[in-house]
């Protein structure tokens, strides 16, 4: 068990900044296109964390267009450029499933203040 720990424990990034349900951040993925290789940007709310260590995952939910867009990232991956957190939201539940439901206004996620 511990071989298991130790082999998790180098393949987990330092650089990752502390991201919590809530926050609005930008994702800098690197998306592979035959030969050659592009950044694409993504920023959106996170709605929701899950699992643990080297395999933690994030979902990020944006609106597009009119429509709700939902793309889920591992946390520790080398795939991500860069992670950045553009504000912290002010949240009351572990996971914000509800937003799916709502449109406009209601749909915003106040900002945390210090």
């Amino acid at each position: 068990m511990d071989y298991i720990r130790a082999i998790e424990r180098q393949q987990m990034r330092d650089d990752i900044p502390a991201v919590k349900v809530g926050d609005n951040v930008k994702v800098h993925y690197r998306i592979k296109e035959g030969d050659r290789e592009r950044i694409q940007v993504f920023q959106g709310d996170v709605i929701r964390m899950s699992g643990g260590s080297s395999r933690e995952t994030f979902t990020v939910r944006k609106i597009s267009f009119g429509v709700g867009v939902e793309r889920t990232f591992p946390l520790h991956s080398p795939k991500i450029a860069k992670l950045e957190v553009v504000r912290h939201g002010q949240i009351r539940r572990a996971k914000l499933y509800y937003l799916r439901d709502r449109v406009g206004k209601s749909a915003r996620i106040r900002e945390k203040r210090n």
